[in-house]
């Protein structure tokens, strides 16, 4: 008698069945793409410290280096998806490509959920240490891209919390124009004078000038009009040093935005590139009919 070969039951009549979502293979994928992730991230950091010569002339520059790492980090994060991807799709049984897309996609956003969670976490300096130290030494991409921009932002701009004190610099002058000879209180008076003067009210800075400039003829010994062109000579100073000051913050504030702004695009470009390479990894994990049921023979 010639063999029959046994179509899957009610394939066609069920649909729900081969729609239903496998908890245990999307869980399954995020371990695999977890792990994955780990070890490639650990060949990159061997690859990058294998580069590193402190006593050599060769040793890339920390440009090349955050610059490298971050890319090792999302062609990784990509590799680790499209291999989550397939397990979860091939483990879910599911005859349907698109089915077994789903299953690697969710896979994905379950890894993406975890290393987040790790990397933000009180959780993350006991589970997560290994990813966090792993991902801040090869690029500074996932939780330290928010580190990458910062480093951009200072590489680009002074940091704004070490833009000096624009009357630190006058009020030096003011203290070595009077001489040692002088006592302290006659330098500290006219030093606070002069302060009072360039920082007051500006309904009051004629009344301001006039006793800066007595403090300050009483604490270097000389006419009310010399130290009166004095302070004016402090006052373009002080002026000069906080427009200085502002340029300074604007740049700084102008790279920080800039370096959060591509930070954030590249960052995204990268999880949706992850997020493809994981479907696609579960479409190619895909089961056959035949395969999923057997080839049963009567």
């Amino acid at each position: 008698m010639k063999p029959v070969v046994a179509t899957p039951p009610a394939l066609d009549a069920r649909p729900a069945v081969y729609n239903q979502v496998s908890w245990g293979a999307i869980f399954a994928g995020a371990v695999a793409a977890l792990v994955a992730q780990m070890i490639l991230n650990m060949i990159g950091l061997g690859i990058g410290l294998s580069t590193l010569d402190p006593a050599g002339s060769d040793t890339p520059t920390a440009a090349s280096l955050s610059t490298g790492a971050g890319l090792w980090w999302v062609v990784s994060g990509i590799v680790a998806s499209l291999a989550g991807g397939f397990l979860a799709g091939r483990l879910s049984g599911k005859p349907l490509a698109s089915t077994s897309g789903y299953h690697g996609l969710v896979s994905w956003a379950v890894t993406t959920l975890v290393i987040v969670y790790l990397l933000t976490s009180a959780a993350g300096g006991l589970i997560g240490g290994a990813f966090g130290g792993i991902s801040s030494v090869i690029g500074g991409a996932g939780s330290a891209i928010g580190g990458a921009t910062q480093t951009a932002a200072q590489a680009a701009a002074p940091s704004l919390t070490k833009l000096s004190n624009p009357l630190d610099g006058v009020e030096n002058q003011v203290r070595q124009s009077t001489g040692g000879q002088d006592p302290a209180t006659l330098r500290d008076a006219a030093s606070q004078a002069v302060r009072a003067y360039l920082t007051g009210d500006a309904a009051q800075q004629a009344q301001a000038e006039t006793k800066a400039a007595d403090a300050l003829a009483k604490a270097q010994g000389i006419s009310p009009d010399q130290a009166k062109a004095q302070i004016q000579e402090y006052r373009k100073q002080y002026e000069q040093t906080v427009a200085d000051a502002k340029q300074k913050a604007k740049v700084a504030a102008e790279a920080t935005r800039s370096a959060a702004a591509q930070g954030a695009l590249y960052a995204a470009l990268a999880l949706i590139l992850g997020g493809l390479a994981a479907f696609l990894g579960g479409r190619f994990g895909t089961v056959t009919p035949a395969a999923a049921y057997g080839d049963r023979r009567v």
